[in-house]
C-alpha cells in the first residue's frame, strides 16, 4: 500500500487488525461452545442410557418399546448381542418410532463398550453421538443424541458472528476514517504551508516568508514536525533577509560604481579622439586607436550594467504602444549591415503587432538577440526572425541553423556574464549580459523567454502580453 495516502493506510490496517482479532475471538468463542454443547450432549446420552437400563428389570431387551419413560427427542437405542443388532430405532418427540436403516447396523456393532461417547454417521439420519454399555443380562445397548441441534446452534453463532463483524468493520472503517482524518488535520496544515512556501519566488528579489504552521502541539509528533518546519522557516527567512540585503547593497554599488565610471571613461575617449586628430607615429596611432576601442566596450559593459542595476530595483519603464512589426523590420535590417556573410529571413504579419511597453528596450533586447546569432554562429547561418500576435500575446521568435548550445549550458544562458561552449565561436568581444538584459527587460514587460537548442536549431522565444 505504499502508493496510497497515510489516512487510507491507517485506516485499512487498523481494520486489518480488527478483523484478525474479532476472527480470533469468533473461531474461539466458536471451538469454546462446540466443546460446550458436546460436553452437554455426551452427559445427555449417559443418562438416557442408564435410564433405559433401570427401566427394563428382568426384560430381555429384544424389542424396543417407546413407553418406558420419558426420552429426549430424537433418541437412539440399538441392542447388540454377540456383534450382531437385534434392533435400532429412533424415539422422535410425539411422533411414531423410525427403524435405523440395517446398512448403519454394521456402524453400530462397532462401537466399543465402556469408552467415551463418540459421533458416529447414520447417513439419512445425520450425526449422533453414541455410547455403548452392557446391560446385566449381557447384551450392548447403544444410546445416541442427534448432533443436528449443536450444530445449528453453532451455525446460527457463526452467523451471528459474521453479521456482527461485518456491521462492527464498516462501523469501525467510518469512525477510523472521521478519527484519523481529524488527528492528520494538523499534518494537512504542514503540507499546505510547505506547499505554499514552495510556490514562492525565492530566488531573487525581495522576499517576505510570513507562511508559518498555525496551532502546533509540541507533544504530538504531527506537532513536533510543525514545530521542525516552523524553525526551519525562521532560519530560512533569515538568510533569505541577509542575502537581499546583500543583494541590494550589491545593486547599489553596481549603480554608483556604474554611474562614476561614465564620465571618467567618457574623459578617455573624449582625449583619444582629439589625440588622434595630431598627426602621430604609426605605434601611437594604433594605441590610440586600441585605447578607444576598450574605452568603448567598457563604456557598454558600464551602460548594461547600470541597466541591470535600474531593473533590479524595480525602476519603472516607459510605458506606450510598441510596434514591435517595425522594430522588428529595422533589427533585421540592422543585422544584415552589420553580419552580411549570415543569411537573414523575416518572417512577420502585415499588419502591426501593438504590445504596451518600452520601445528602446523591447529595440536592444531585439539587437541583444540579433547579435548573439551573428557572433556565436558560422558564416552562412541562416537567421529567421517571426513574429506572430493572438488575442493575449505577442510571440517573437529568433532561429539560428548554427552549431547549437551544450546542453548543459542551455539552463545558463540569461546568467550574467555566462559565456557560450567553444562550439559557437565568437569572433568579437562580448561583456556576457546580453541575454541576462534580454531577459530582464522582458520579465519587467510581465512577459516571458524560452530557449531552446540542439546542433542546427536554436531558438529564443519571446512572449509578451498584449494589450
Amino acid at each position: 500500500m505504499n502508493g496510497h495516502s497515510l489516512r487510507t493506510r491507517l485506516v485499512a490496517v487498523t481494520l486489518l487488525l480488527l478483523a484478525i482479532a474479532s476472527a480470533l475471538v469468533a473461531v474461539a468463542t466458536t471451538i469454546a461452545l462446540r466443546q460446550f454443547l458436546i460436553h452437554r450432549l455426551d452427559l445427555d446420552v449417559r443418562a438416557a442410557t442408564r435410564v433405559l437400563i433401570r427401566d427394563e428389570p428382568g426384560e430381555s431387551p429384544t424389542v424396543l418399546r417407546d413407553d418406558r419413560g420419558p426420552r429426549p427427542p430424537d433418541s437412539l437405542t440399538a441392542v447388540v448381542r454377540d456383534g450382531d443388532v437385534l434392533a435400532a430405532a429412533v424415539f422422535p418427540l410425539g411422533g411414531s418410532v423410525r427403524d435405523v436403516p440395517v446398512q448403519e447396523y454394521a456402524e453400530l456393532a462397532a462401537i466399543p463398550v465402556g469408552e467415551p461417547p463418540r459421533s458416529v454417521d447414520l447417513g439419512p439420519l445425520g450425526d449422533y453421538r453414541v455410547v455403548a454399555t452392557r446391560t446385566p443380562v449381557g447384551d450392548v445397548v447403544v444410546s445416541g443424541m442427534p448432533e443436528a441441534p449443536v450444530q445449528d446452534i453453532v451455525s446460527g453463532l457463526v452467523l451471528i458472528e459474521l453479521v456482527v463483524a461485518g456491521v462492527t468493520l464498516v462501523g469501525a472503517g467510518i469512525a477510523g476514517a472521521v478519527v484519523v482524518r481529524r488527528e492528520l488535520r494538523p499534518l494537512e496544515r504542514v503540507a499546505a504551508t510547505a506547499a505554499r512556501v514552495g510556490a514562492l519566488p525565492l530566488d531573487r528579489g525581495e522576499v517576505s516568508l510570513v507562511e508559518r504552521v498555525p496551532d502546533v502541539d509540541p507533544r504530538t509528533e504531527v506537532g513536533q514536525v510543525g514545530s521542525a518546519l516552523n524553525r526551519m522557516l525562521d532560519n530560512v527567512g533569515s538568510a533569505l533577509e541577509a542575502r537581499h540585503d546583500s543583494e541590494v547593497r550589491l545593486r547599489q554599488f553596481i549603480a554608483d560604481a556604474s554611474h562614476e565610471l561614465r564620465t571618467p571613461l567618457a574623459a578617455i575617449s573624449g582625449y583619444a579622439e582629439l589625440a588622434r586628430r595630431d598627426a602621430l607615429p604609426q605605434d601611437a596611432a594604433y594605441s590610440l586607436t586600441r585605447i578607444t576601442s576598450q574605452a568603448e566596450r567598457m563604456t557598454a559593459l558600464v551602460e548594461d550594467l547600470l541597466l541591470l542595476a535600474r531593473l533590479d530595483a524595480g525602476r519603472p519603464l516607459e510605458h506606450g504602444d510598441v510596434d514591435l512589426t517595425r522594430l522588428v523590420v529595422d533589427a533585421v535590417a540592422d543585422a544584415h549591415a552589420a553580419g552580411p556573410d549570415h543569411r537573414w529571413t523575416l518572417d512577420a504579419p502585415e499588419h502591426p503587432v501593438v504590445v504596451p511597453g518600452d520601445t528602446s528596450r523591447l529595440a536592444q533586447v531585439l539587437a541583444n538577440l540579433l547579435a548573439n546569432a551573428r557572433t556565436h554562429t558560422p558564416a552562412g547561418t541562416e537567421v529567421t526572425v517571426a513574429l506572430a500576435a493572438d488575442a493575449d500575446a505577442a510571440h517573437l521568435s529568433v532561429l539560428d541553423t548554427g552549431p547549437g548550445i551544450a546542453a548543459h549550458l542551455v539552463p545558463h544562458v540569461f546568467e550574467r556574464f555566462a559565456r557560450g561552449s567553444t562550439s559557437r565561436s565568437r569572433d568579437t568581444g562580448s561583456t556576457g549580459l546580453g541575454l541576462a538584459i534580454v531577459r530582464a527587460v522582458v520579465e519587467a514587460h510581465h512577459g516571458t523567454v524560452e530557449v531552446s537548442s540542439r546542433p542546427g536549431h536554436t531558438a529564443f522565444t519571446l512572449h509578451l502580453p498584449a494589450a
